[in-house]
This record gives structure tokens, sequence and C-alpha cells, in this order.
């Protein structure tokens, strides 16, 4: 029984953690309403939310993999997220030539191209590095 606990526990931690995340993701970004674009049919905003929800789900995999405990895959998840969106506002200071937020509200579907491979590669990275 011990064993379908923790299958439990882990699973609803992680998705509440992916939530979470998800949750801070729009708050980090409040000038970039990617739901009210998906809504309107925005497949740049659906590629990028798609890549931070994928990219954060690598990253809380590993963590419940690679924890020793609930609350230390709980810490890892929450610095996993933390990476991940500190990522995303340096991608947008970084591209100066251009404004991401306004590129997905454009649907400029190279830049979610390249956000949904960012989320990707910065989502396998962290995952990587979450290993003892």
């Amino acid at each position: 029984m011990n064993l379908y606990l923790n299958f439990a526990s882990y699973v609803g931690v992680s998705l509440l953690l992916l939530i979470v995340g998800v949750v801070l993701f729009t708050i980090s970004t409040p000038k970039l309403k990617e739901f009210r674009l998906i809504a309107e049919k925005n497949v740049t905003a659906a590629m990028s939310l798609g890549g931070k929800i994928f990219g954060l789900a690598i990253v809380l995999g590993a963590a419940a993999q690679y924890s020793v405990s609930l609350l230390d895959m709980l810490l890892w998840g929450a610095i996993g997220i933390v990476a991940q969106i500190i990522v995303f506002i340096l991608a947008e200071v970084i591209t100066i030539r251009f404004s991401i937020h306004q590129a997905i509200e454009e649907d400029n579907r190279a830049v979610g191209t390249m956000l949904l491979s960012l989320s990707l590669a910065v989502g396998w990275i962290i995952a990587n590095c979450l290993s003892y």
C-alpha cells in the first residue's frame, strides 16, 4: 500500500507544481495574455505556452526521478520552475531586435518555434542538472 501512496503523492505534488509553474509564468509576463490569445486561435501563443508546460514537465519529471524524498522533489521542482521563468525573462531582454511579446501577439510562428525549442532545451538542461 505504501508504494501506491508514494506514487499518488509524487503525481499529486508534480501536477500541483506544474499548475503553480504555469500560473507563475502567466504572472511573470503580465503584458502577454497567452490563454486569451490561444482562445483567439493564436498558434504562436499555444506554441509558447505549450513549450513552457512541456519544459516544466521535463524538469518536474527529473525532480521526481532523482529525488530522495517528496520534500526534496518539491524543492528541486520549485528551483526548476524559477530557473525556467528566469530564462524566459532573459530571452526577452536578450532579443533586443524585436519584442517577443509583440511577436506572439502577431502570431509570428518563427518566434513561437524558437520559444518552444528554447523551453524544451532549457527544461532538458535543468532536468539533467538535477541528478546527484
